[in-house]
């Protein structure tokens, strides 16, 4: 199907998308959940169309990275690549007081939804914003939205190739706060897509970074965790 008619779709099954979605979320937000259900929700949430919420991972690795996050009791988290947001239900749970999630595609219609992923009693407010990584103006944006804060966590898994994952490290490294963490996504060696090149930035900053890797099978194509520790704190 054509592009344009694939979002023509989308657009017209939007409201019947976004109810269902909406009774996921009262559902999700029915009672207290332990950091293991909210990441089988956000690989399971479902739903259809612009309002559609999963992660692709291996639920292994993500709750690893999920526990490595929580230990830090994490004010604020960024991410780079929100895709469609199950990663950004996860930060929402973690995260006091904000999570910024940053997207290529516009988020406007998956925006009702994923602000409201904080669970009840929670402070956290979810921010999403829409453009390119790599531009500055992109960058002075976030900069405006932390005003001055630190982010405990960056997750970078938007551009997969290697100048591309290249960059969002080099220009988004210094949001973050001496003792925090920077997550990166799909770090292993063999991958399925050509485009996915992030393991040669990872394997530069292994020698010469405080490292932890998530995977699950030394073997495996696609996918794998890694954390830099930022020095200090």
């Amino acid at each position: 199907m054509p592009r344009f008619l694939k979002t023509l779709s989308r657009r017209l099954r939007q409201p019947f998308n976004s109810r269902y979605a909406t009774r996921r979320l009262k559902e999700y937000h029915s009672q207290k959940r332990t950091l293991e259900e909210v990441v089988d929700w956000a690989m399971n949430f479902g739903g259809g169309g612009f309002m559609t919420v999963k992660t692709l991972q291996i639920p292994a690795e993500i709750t690893q990275l999920a526990k490595a996050v929580q230990a830090l009791n994490p004010k604020i988290i960024v991410e780079i690549g929100t895709a469609r947001g199950g990663t950004s239900l996860i930060w929402s749970y973690l995260a006091s007081e904000r999570v910024i999630t940053c997207d290529l595609n516009d988020m406007t219609f998956q925006r009702p939804l994923f602000s409201r992923f904080p669970p009840p009693g929670s402070n956290c407010q979810v921010t999403l914003l829409s453009g390119n990584s790599h531009d500055a103006s992109f960058k002075a944006r976030l900069t405006k939205e932390l005003n001055g804060e630190k982010a405990d966590f960056l997750f970078i898994d938007g551009d997969h190739t290697e100048a591309g994952v290249t960059a969002d490290y080099n220009d988004y490294k210094e949001f973050v706060r001496p003792g925090g963490i920077i997550g990166f996504h799909d770090i292993v060696e063999k991958q399925p897509l050509a485009t996915n090149q992030v393991y040669h930035l990872w394997k530069r900053l292994k020698p010469v970074s405080d490292v932890q890797e998530f995977v699950n099978n030394p073997n495996q194509c696609g996918f794998g965790i890694g954390i830099l520790r930022v020095p200090g704190g």
